[in-house]
């Protein structure tokens, strides 16, 4: 048991000095030698800029500085940028640390361009955005009132180092100060309330500062957003945001008069009407819809290197009232999406802009990929949440479309930056959406194929079956009475040849193969007959009659041929009296042959 605990005790002792070697520690020698910090309250953002001049009084180089906030602002604190205060703004690299002995304080570490010697001084400015900050007071108005506000700080540069001399402008962007505190010396001129110089501040100082003023700038928060970048390697990238907002101003008290609003101007000072979106330049086919449908009250304006669509929404916006829309657009892919054979990079924005002067409580990006994309590896320009990745499926889709979610809140305009997405896909599965298209008509059209020919009826349809049989008899009947007229047509050009040859032994050698093949055709039409009449009376009373024309009209050309053989070619007929006799059968031969017609009519 004893050497359990002491071995317990070293184990403690070495993870307690690690955790302490881990931590930062506040570098005595750094002192802030002057700040002059710049606080806008102008809209419904706080951002503050700081001009930090840091001197090193040590004896060895410094790399870095520390930057903290106060406690009670972390959860507002958005966005917190550095860069060197010379004219290159060089970006600086920070890092969120904690520090020994200040568990209960927020820490960034700063990386300076070039190490600090000893005495030297560094120029750093750093920048920070807060959401949230101002609070509306009175908290309810009515429509006619306008709206203020009332905003809690520190007149005092919250820094864990000693500071020499420091002094804060605060913009307000308004004549109309209601009070505000005075911490000597403090002056007021137009929109802006100068504090300090005040010198030889202790570190972590600080002293309320209260600014109560009129503020009538849009107070419009988007609560939830959804942002889906659809990725399509057939040269389209289709974005869509569905967007929660609300107007996080004074509430409105009492009751709305629209007249009011449209006829005074001073009404509804703090209310929103209309606000700004801005596209990317390439942007086309843009839609702004809420669930009844489009909204038609937007407009579209073409810039050099943007789109801005001018957004109204369906009612003016006053504080507590909330409405949702949806936004979406296309881009050509070649802007944002690069390739190196089947390596592709998409690099897009993870936040775009909705509005100027924007809060976002919470943002969730979707970023789906074309089926098949593998080795996905996500790069971002601060950090976010990863949210399990899933599956997307639409029209032609087999296994999905991998989708990567991102999810983070507290944004404003700053986070608008791009994030990179690497990823692998076979070129060859580009081919895999024509074929299955081809597949799927080549299948439909098999299908139907199938389908007509198959009977899916359960009782067999006598019926049915009898006016197919009868068709088909039909259609063989008219068959062989077109042969049947073809005979004829071939009879009357051997009479025609007998008439100017007179040679009838030759005439009646063909005829005889004439009569043998219209023999043959009668034939088969009697057989049919013979079947009709068991399915349809009428149809066969019909072939009867077309039989006995046909028999009326082989007796005819019968005649004919006599008149030639027996009396034209022997001499025996007087001319005038053989024109005669030939006029008359041609017309009796013409009357039958009209009736023959209308009765295959009605056979068909």
């Amino acid at each position: 048991m004893l050497r359990l605990s002491i071995g317990g005790l070293i184990f403690v002792i070495i993870v307690t000095e690690c955790r302490a070697a881990a931590l930062d520690s506040i570098n005595v020698d750094l002192v802030v030698k002057n700040v002059a910090r710049s606080v806008d309250l102008a809209s419904q953002l706080v951002k503050m800029s700081h001009k930090i001049t840091l001197q090193n009084n040590g004896k060895g180089a410094v790399k870095s500085f520390l930057y903290t906030v106060e406690p009670e602002v972390k959860e507002s604190l958005s966005y917190i940028g550095a860069q060197t205060g010379d004219p290159s703004k060089s970006s600086l690299k920070l890092y969120e640390t904690k520090v020994q002995g200040h568990s209960d304080k927020f820490f960034w570490r700063i990386e300076m361009k070039d190490a600090l010697k000893h005495g030297e001084t560094a120029v750093v400015d750093v920048e920070t955005v807060y959401t949230h900050q101002l609070t509306p007071h009175p908290a309810s108005i009515t429509q006619k009132e306008k709206q203020l506000v009332l905003y809690h700080g520190n007149h005092y540069f919250y820094t864990p180092y000693p500071v020499t001399k420091q002094s804060t402008v605060v913009n307000l962007g308004t004549r109309s100060i209601e009070s505000y505190t005075k911490l000597k010396p403090t002056s007021q001129s137009d929109y802006t309330i100068m504090y300090g110089p005040y010198e030889n501040i202790p570190p972590f100082s600080i002293d309320k500062m209260s600014v109560h003023y009129e503020n009538n700038a849009p107070f419009l928060t988007i609560t939830n957003l959804e942002r889906v970048i659809e990725v399509s390697h057939w040269g389209n990238i289709a974005v869509e945001e569905t967007i929660d907002l609300k107007h996080s101003g004074a509430t409105l008290k009492g009751p709305f008069s629209r007249y009011e609003y449209q006829r005074e101007t001073q009404s509804g000072l703090s209310s929103v009407k209309s606000f700004k979106t801005i596209l990317p330049a390439a942007a086309t086919d843009a839609y702004y819809r809420d669930e009844i449908g489009n909204i038609s009250t937007s407009h579209m304006k073409i810039l050099s290197d943007s789109v801005e669509l001018d957004l109204r929404p369906r009612f003016p916006l006053f504080g507590g009232w909330k409405t949702h829309y949806v936004i979406g657009y296309n881009v050509p892919s070649y802007e944002y999406l690069f390739n190196r054979g089947d390596d592709y990079l998409l690099r897009m924005r993870f936040l775009d802009h909705v509005f100027d002067d924007m809060i976002v409580d919470e943002v969730i990006t979707k970023i789906i990929l074309p089926e098949g994309s593998q080795d996905i590896q996500l790069t971002t320009p601060y950090p976010v949440e990863h949210l399990p990745n899933s599956l997307h499926f639409t029209y032609l889709d087999t296994k999905g479309r991998p989708v990567i979610m991102l999810r983070k809140k507290n944004l404003v305009e700053n986070h608008i930056q791009d994030f990179e997405l690497q990823y692998k896909f076979p070129r060859i599965l580009m081919l895999q959406e024509p074929f299955l298209v081809v597949l799927a008509f080549y299948l439909l059209f098999l299908f139907v194929i199938i389908y007509v020919r198959l009977d899916f009826s359960i009782t067999k349809d006598e019926a049915g079956e009898s006016r197919m049989r009868v068709a088909g008899y039909c259609e063989k009947i008219l068959a062989h009475q077109d042969k049947r007229a073809i005979t004829y047509t071939s009879y009357s050009e051997q009479l025609a040849k007998l008439k100017l040859s007179k040679d009838i032994n030759a005439f009646l050698a063909s005829v005889k193969n004439i009569n043998h093949e219209h023999k043959n055709e009668t034939a088969h039409i009697a057989e049919l007959l013979v079947k009709l009449k068991a399915d349809s009376a009428d149809l066969a009373e019909k072939v009867s009659e077309l039989q006995k024309a046909d028999k009326h009209l082989k007796d005819l050309y019968t005649q004919h041929q006599s008149l030639y053989v027996d009396k034209l070619v022997p001499g025996k007929i007087a001319r005038q009296a053989f024109v005669d006799t030939e006029n008359q059968l041609n017309k009796k031969k013409e009357d039958c042959v009209e009736k023959i017609n209308t009765l295959v009519k009605s056979l068909q």
